[in-house]
This record gives C-alpha cells, sequence and structure tokens, in this order.
C-alpha cells in the first residue's frame, strides 16, 4: 500500500474510534463532574456532559515548535503564531491626589472614612509580579487601613468609637507637621452578637474560570463557614448568562450541605452581574430578619457585561437598595479584567465594604480573623470634619481619601451617605499642614491680597475635629468634636506614639507608588523602611514585616521601570 493510502487507513480509523466514543457518551457514559457548568440554575450534577470532540488526525496531531500554533502540511509553509495572551483590561477610577490648600482660603475640610482595604491586596499583587501597580490602583487611605493599630478602646457606656488626634513633625518635608486622626471601633462581645443572615452573590461567568478567582472564592467561604454561627444563615445566588438561586437560606448548622452547593458551582457564560444584583436583594429582603445582620456579599471580577452593566444604572439601584437596611460587601478576585472602579462604586453607594483577596491568607483575614469588622456595623455614615485654625496652620493636605471627599454642607445633611465602621475596626486619615512662618510653604501669598491673616490666637488650637455618625438603622446623626492642641504634639517623630510612627511609613509608601511627586528629596524606600521597622510591635500574623518586605519589592520594580525607560529613550 503506498503512503497515501497509509494515511487514508490512519484516518478512517480515526473517526470510527471518535464515533464510538461520542455514541457511548449518548448512550450512558459516565459523566464528568468537571464539566457541570451552573449558569443560574439549581442542578443535582446528574446532566451528562457534552459529548467530547473527536480525536485529532495523525497529521492533525504532528507537534509544533514551541510558540507556534499546530498546522497541517499544507499550511506549514510560514510559522502560525498563537494568539497573543489577553490584554491587561484592568479598570481603575481616574483620579487626581488632593491639592495643598490655603487655610486663608478654604480652612474647612470634610470627608467620610474609607475602611476598605482592597487596594493594599492588589498593589501588593502587582508587586509581587515584579511591577509597579497603576497610579490609579493606589488608594493611600486602604493602604493605611489594611492594618488594625492600638487606638485606645472606647469606653464601655460611650460613643461606639474612640477618637485619637496626634501632632508630630513630618519626615516627608522639614518644615512641615502631620495631624493624624485615629478612631477605634468598639469590639462585638462575641456572646451577644446578633446573627448573620448572608445572601452570596457568585460571580460564575466564563471569566471567573481561573485559579485564582471561582475556585479561591469558594475556598475563602469555607474559611468563613468556620467562624459562623449554627445558628446563622446563607443563602446563594449565581449569575452568569444568567442569574439563579442555588440554595436558599439554610442554617450554617447545615454546613455540608452549603458546601455541596459551591462545590457544584463551575464558571461558565457571560456576565448578568446586575441581574444578579437584583435576584440577590430581593432573597435577602425576603428573608429580612429585624434581630440580623442582614447582608449581601459580592464575590467577582467586576466584569459587568450583560445586564445592568452602566455604572449610574448600578450606582442608582444599589442606592436604593440600602435604604432597605442590607448592608453589602464586595470580594474582588483575579487579574487581566479586574474592575475595581465598578467595584467601588457599587461598595461605597451600598452601603458597604470592598476587599480584594488574592491568595488563601488575604481570604483568611478578610473572612476569618477581620470577620467581625467586616459583617458587623457599629457606625453608619462616619463622616469628619476639619476647621484648621489660620493663626496656626498656612496649608493643609489629605493625604488620600480623594473618592470619599463631601462638600462642607454634607456634614450636617444626614441624608447623605458616607462610609460605616465595622467591629474592632479602626481608620486613619492623615493630614500634612503647614504652621504659619514655616519656610515650607508651597503657595506663594497673594501680591494684594489680605495679609493679615495672623491675628492672635491664645487658645494655642491648631484644629477643630468634628464627626458625625448614625446607630445602625438609625436615621439621625450624632455629633462629636474636639479640639486639636499643643497638648497633641510631640516634638519629633521618634516621641509619636508607635501607631502613628507605623501608619506613617505606610502614608510614605502610598506617596511613592504614586510617583513621590508630593515628598521631599530626603525620603525614600529606605527611611520607609526604617520607620516601618523601629514601629513593628507585636506582629502575630506577620502583616507588617510583609509590608517592609513590598517596599523592597517596590524599590525593585521602580528601578527596574527605571532602566526600561532609559533603554527606550536610547
Amino acid at each position: 500500500m503506498n503512503f497515501k493510502g497509509l494515511v487514508l487507513t490512519g484516518v478512517a480509523a480515526a473517526a470510527m474510534l471518535a464515533a464510538c466514543q461520542s455514541n457511548d457518551t449518548a448512550t450512558g457514559g459516565e459523566a464528568s463532574q468537571d464539566t457541570i457548568v451552573v449558569t443560574g440554575n439549581k442542578t443535582d450534577g446528574t446532566a451528562p456532559p457534552p459529548p467530547p470532540p473527536p480525536p485529532p488526525s495523525p497529521v492533525m496531531a504532528m507537534e509544533a515548535p514551541a510558540g507556534y500554533a499546530k498546522a497541517s502540511p499544507r499550511h506549514m509553509q510560514g510559522p502560525v503564531m498563537q494568539p497573543p495572551a489577553p490584554e491587561f483590561r484592568d479598570q481603575y477610577e481616574d483620579v487626581d491626589q488632593n491639592p495643598v490648600k490655603l487655610v486663608s482660603e478654604e480652612p474647612v475640610s470634610t470627608f467620610s472614612i474609607d475602611v476598605d482595604t482592597a487596594s493594599y491586596a492588589n498593589v501588593r499583587r502587582f508587586l509581587e509580579d515584579g511591577v509597579l501597580p497603576p497610579k490609579d490602583a493606589v488608594r493611600i487611605e486602604e493602604l493605611i487601613n489594611y492594618f488594625d493599630y492600638t487606638y485606645p478602646q472606647p469606653a464601655e457606656d460611650g460613643p461606639p468609637f474612640s477618637t485619637q488626634v496626634n501632632l508630630m513633625p513630618s519626615p516627608f518635608a522639614d518644615g512641615r507637621e502631620l495631624m493624624q486622626i485615629g478612631i477605634q471601633g468598639r469590639d462585638i462581645d462575641e456572646t451577644a452578637r446578633p446573627p448573620i443572615n448572608l445572601t452570596l452573590l457568585m460571580d460564575v461567568s466564563g471569566s471567573m474560570f481561573s485559579d485564582d478567582k471561582l475556585p479561591l472564592a469558594k475556598q475563602a467561604i469555607k474559611l468563613m463557614l468556620e467562624e459562623m454561627e449554627p445558628t446563622d444563615t446563607i443563602a446563594i445566588v449565581v449569575y452568569a448568562g444568567a442569574a439563579g438561586e442555588i440554595l436558599a437560606p439554610t442554617p450554617v448548622s447545615e454546613k455540608r450541605k452549603i458546601v455541596a452547593a459551591l462545590e457544584e458551582l463551575r464558571a461558565g457564560g457571560s456576565t448578568a452581574g446586575g441581574e444578579g444584583l437584583r435576584l440577590a436583594y430581593s432573597l435577602a429582603e425576603q428573608g429580612l430578619k429585624e434581630d440580623a445582620v442582614n447582608r449581601v456579599m459580592l464575590l467577582t471580577d467586576g466584569d459587568f457585561n450583560v445586564g445592568i452593566s452602566d455604572p449610574e444604572q448600578l450606582e442608582d439601584f444599589v442606592s436604593r437598595k440600602r435604604e432597605t437596611g442590607i448592608y453589602l460587601s464586595v470580594l474582588g478576585f483575579g487579574r487581566g479584567n479586574y474592575n475595581d472602579a465598578m467595584m467601588q462604586k457599587i461598595a461605597q453607594t451600598g452601603n458597604g465594604t470592598a476587599a480584594y483577596v488574592d491568595t488563601l491568607s488575604e481570604a483568611r483575614k478578610v473572612l476569618a480573623d477581620d470577620l467581625a469588622g467586616n459583617i458587623f456595623p457599629i457606625a453608619d455614615d462616619v463622616k469628619i470634619q476639619v476647621e484648621f485654625n489660620p493663626a496656626r496652620v498656612a496649608e493643609y493636605r489629605l493625604i488620600g481619601y480623594e473618592t470619599r471627599l463631601l462638600d462642607r454642607e454634607d456634614f450636617n445633611n444626614d441624608k447623605v451617605d458616607a462610609g460605616d465602621i465595622g467591629a474592632g475596626t479602626s481608620v486613619t486619615a492623615i493630614y500634612e499642614i503647614t504652621p504659619v512662618g514655616s519656610n515650607a510653604t508651597q503657595i506663594d501669598p497673594l501680591r494684594y491680597g489680605d495679609t493679615d491673616t495672623r491675628r492672635d490666637d491664645p487658645s494655642g488650637e491648631y484644629a477643630y475635629v468634628k464627626l458625625r455618625y448614625k446607630a445602625p438603622g438609625e436615621d439621625t446623626s450624632t455629633l462629636l468634636e474636639r479640639a486639636v492642641t499643643l497638648a497633641d504634639r510631640v516634638d519629633s517623630m521618634d516621641q509619636a506614639p508607635q501607631w502613628a510612627r507605623f501608619a506613617t511609613a505606610v502614608a510614605g509608601y502610598g506617596e511613592m507608588l504614586k510617583g513621590g511627586e508630593a515628598l521631599g528629596t530626603g525620603f525614600g524606600w529606605e527611611e520607609i523602611r526604617n520607620l516601618a521597622n523601629g514601629a513593628k510591635g507585636p506582629d502575630e500574623f506577620g502583616y507588617r514585616a510583609e509590608f517592609v518586605n513590598l517596599t523592597r519589592l517596590a524599590e525593585t520594580a521602580e528601578a527596574q521601570a527605571a532602566l526600561r525607560r532609559q533603554g527606550q529613550e536610547e
């Protein structure tokens, strides 16, 4: 038989084999569990899988060199390259850093608190990959608030949080000072905590296929189950090409049933995220419990492309739903098409918090170690307003919180939404200020302006800090206020409390990742490490040691980026 006959015989044999395999499947061959795709309907896992594709012919199965696609001999005249890797499609909100402001022109600064930590974990992911993060991915307040601080606990008979203010010389630039405001939420009494009524909204679209997305999300939920009480309830809604209820509200005492429902989830289809939100809120409303914490938890890469996908429409929908008393948590996963901007918007609008989970260790931090702070609210709509004394302070700049700024009149308007504080959570805000008379001022005085702003001030006050908050579920806010005086000031950074020094190091890290334009020439990566190492204190889980290592990774990535730019210019 000639060569052509041999090839034809081989092709015919392969075709017959494929037909037999296909027939076996159609007549009841055992289905592989890995082929089940849940896209919005309940499933018992017994549906047969689609028949496998026929195997390639011997000719088509020829091995191609690495980096090239396989092809038949008639197409082998030239190499056929494989398609390029998917392009980087992460999305971040384009936000400019806060500017320096003259106290004589704008003495009042108002903003909402931010307890989110998503930016820290996302930035870490970039640095561990050896590259600098996009500047818009860096939200300095979220880097600072990733860490717990040893602020004094609030009094049992007082407000749900304590307030601490510290003034100290700024290590960022000579002649300036830092004013740090720290808020510490009261820890929850585990023996008297309210039950949790949680609705999980899980993205099972095709974009969630990779190991750092849906598989990691399922592992994260299993960790959380170990921290919940048997009387807590969990429901599961999924969305992909459609949205559907997978698990009705089920007590955690039936843990095996919940885990079994999680194990059935597989990624596939487009992303009807908006429809999933509708269904999740509807299910949460049906099971609403007055004596429980009612919350929807969205686990996604944020790649909404079907249903309500317009950011403004999503914001409007979520803002209406927060009036029902249902809180929202958003957990981001994955890379490549991570939509940070979308998730930040809906979390901020829905009385929610946002975190990014890149590893199982981070899942444990968010949903196990810090579960109380991420689930149990102790104060809603927390706003801060600072009035600076023009006799003491010439200029100020709020470090971070660019997406949380409020108008001055919003502070007293209880209808304006703001951030919430969870049990045991600490929140930190830092202003860099320039005292009157310092040579470090950045804005020249007006030639024809009013220069008589340095009136006598016997009080010695630097600023006046006001906070507003609502008890969970209440409509009327409570006002707290205190003056910032010389008694709050220390003469050197070494004399500042440990928490103030470490938070300052993290703020400097964020400024460097933003490009370092707001820092003086004598402050850089080495100074950040020295400051952090001297203020690490107890570090039970190693988060602060990890931070110091991240500064080294950032310094290396910055140097490599500079070399690449130099090479391109040459």
